[in-house]
């Protein structure tokens, strides 16, 4: 047997020089059941990349206490925001693969579009595999995280690598790293806004809400916190916003170790007690909606925020399949093709 994969018989040489994008999100369980979540959590968790944890003792604690306690909770997190097209993840993630496609086929740069979840399905594997077998050479990898982070971006290369090195053709690659300060995706943030701020009116703070990581990540030398913090700093004064208007947290931390701050959940919780009790949230580092959006901000901080007091809270959904937003991404992918 080779050692290393080669050209698809069917295509052969003769019909290979395609260009194609190949967008990656980070994965959802097929279903909202704790037997997927469990699967799906088990190859997420087990990413040395996610957790740096020396891997003996960590999957000690993940096979012997995680994954028989959380997946059961987390498929009931999952079914709350589950909707007639699966998982919203995965259906907003493809209808920004279609409109992208759409876009890139009216312009004069001719690529095929394509779709991966670094963990579950779609899985990267198959769908390079399956990019090969079309005769594409040439491939531009978005990862749908605007701020690089090694737990992300780097994660989503390292799958990419990892199928790769099995090949004995390599195709071009480009990889698009990070798009924190793009001027096309701080203008959609905006325009996002201000569209919530016209219909809504202006709120009394402007909660940034960005996915956490742990503080050691930081000292290590991961650029996430700085690129958040640039983000927030281009996206506000786009909008013209003091620094009384906006604060910028962090979401979703896990265990007990410290985490980049101020918590998202300790804030809101902390706003109405300072007489702020009209907030709206956008969570700038999710490219499209899901658990942690819909559930945790949507849901779960809305509940804390009004328990403490507050009155008025919004949630100002990600930017999904906004047109900017997919030209925003056609512009990042055109230099490529």
């Amino acid at each position: 047997m080779a050692r290393f994969s080669g050209l698809d018989k069917e295509t052969g040489h003769s019909a290979r020089g395609k260009s194609g994008v190949l967008l990656v999100n980070l994965g959802t369980p097929d279903e909202p059941t704790a037997p997927a979540v469990r699967r799906y959590l088990a190859e997420f968790l087990a990413d040395p990349r996610v957790v740096e944890i020396p891997k003996l003792v960590w999957m000690i604690i993940l096979h012997g206490i995680i994954l028989r306690v959380r997946p059961a909770k987390s498929a009931a997190l999952y079914k709350e925001i589950w909707t007639d097209e699966g998982s919203p993840l995965l259906a907003i993630s493809e209808q920004q693969r279609s409109k992208l496609s759409e876009v890139l086929a009216e312009s004069d740069k001719e690529a095929s579009v394509h779709l991966a979840m670094r963990y579950g399905n779609p899985s990267v594997a198959s769908t390079l595999q399956a990019m090969h077998k079309q005769g594409i050479d040439n491939i531009v990898v978005l990862p749908l995280y605007p701020q690089y982070a090694a737990p992300t971006t780097a994660s989503a290369f390292d799958s990419i690598a990892k199928e790769l090195c099995q090949w004995r053709y390599i195709p071009a690659l480009h990889f698009i790293n990070t798009y924190h300060d793009n001027p096309d995706f701080i203008s959609a943030l905006a325009n996002s806004i201000e569209q919530d701020f016209a219909k809504n009116g202006k709120p009394q703070k402007l909660v940034l809400s960005y996915h956490g990581m742990p503080e050691r990540n930081l000292h290590l030398g991961d650029p996430y916190y700085c690129f958040c913090m640039k983000t927030s700093r281009l996206l506000v004064e786009k909008l013209g916003l003091q620094e009384e208007d906006y604060i910028t947290t962090f979401q979703s931390r896990f265990g007990k170790a410290k985490w980049l701050q101020p918590y998202t959940d300790a804030t809101v919780e902390s706003l109405p007690a300072q007489g702020v009790t009209d907030i709206a949230v956008i969570c700038p580092a999710f490219s499209a909606d899901c658990l942690e959006t819909l559930e945790e901000i949507q849901g779960e901080n809305r509940h804390i925020f009004e328990g403490a007091g507050g009155k008025d809270f919004r949630y100002i959904a990600a930017l999904n399949d906004n047109d900017d937003h997919i030209q925003m991404m056609a512009n990042l992918v055109k230099p490529y093709l």
